[in-house]
């Protein structure tokens, strides 16, 4: 059974806290990163300009997963049967870059970010709540069966062309957005190799969620086909 069919309304409710969550947490760290209270924007004892700060904020991986986090749970809290090419590699890029912001905040950045207060709250939604709303509401909701081949090598375009961009501006303001591909600490031969641990990674999760996808297809269409019996 599946439950956004028998019940859509329960799956936009979900869909629409999805993409809630994420907005305000955004909303609210972008405020700081005005105030130049951020201490995630800039590495120096004084905030660098107001613009710089902004660019600096959504070039973090974070941010892009999460924005792509709330353009899908809203496009589906509209409809959640939703279908076409630019919504599949959306759904799926979505899914890939929040679950690797997860994974990757849990395993290596927890440990040495200190936050507290309305920081913290934010950190929260951005790095467990959002990737545990997103990928959960798609095991419950779907829609699927939704990715194929085709999808999956368009989601590889946008990882791929954010670490070029992250490179190459690092070059140019000397700010990276995380200590595992900061070209000044580690030197080019480090960074590559943990961009292609990183690589693995969005690899590995894609296809998770893709094998995922063909197996909940069949199960819903086999129930779907016994419950007309």
């Amino acid at each position: 059974m599946r439950p956004w069919r028998e019940n859509p309304a329960t799956a936009r409710w979900w869909h629409l806290v999805t993409a809630l969550i994420p907005l305000a947490s955004l909303v609210v760290q972008f405020v700081l990163v005005l105030d130049g209270d951020n201490v995630l924007v800039h590495d120096g004892d004084e905030p660098p300009s107001t613009a710089l700060r902004v660019a600096n904020f959504f070039s973090y991986f974070t941010v892009q997963s999460n924005l792509l986090v709330i353009a899908g749970a809203l496009l589906l809290a509209l409809d959640p049967w939703r279908d076409g090419r630019f919504f599949r590699v959306l759904r799926l890029t979505g899914l890939i870059g929040i679950s690797v912001t997860g994974v990757v905040y849990a395993t290596l950045l927890a440990p040495i970010v200190d936050l507290e207060g309305i920081a913290m709250a934010t950190n929260i939604g951005f790095h467990y709540l959002s990737p545990l709303l997103y990928v959960v509401g798609w095991l419950l909701f779907g829609p699927w069966p939704r990715f194929d081949g085709r999808t999956m090598a368009l989601c590889l375009v946008w990882p791929v062309a954010w670490l070029i961009y992250t490179l190459i501006r690092g070059e140019i303001v000397d700010w990276y957005p995380y200590p595992f591909i900061d070209v000044t600490e580690l030197g080019y031969g480090r960074t590559l190799l943990n961009s292609a641990g990183v690589t693995v990674l969005l690899l590995g999760v894609g296809w998770l969620f893709a094998a995922g996808d063909r197996r909940l297809g069949d199960r819903a269409g086999s129930v779907d086909v016994s419950r007309t019996r």
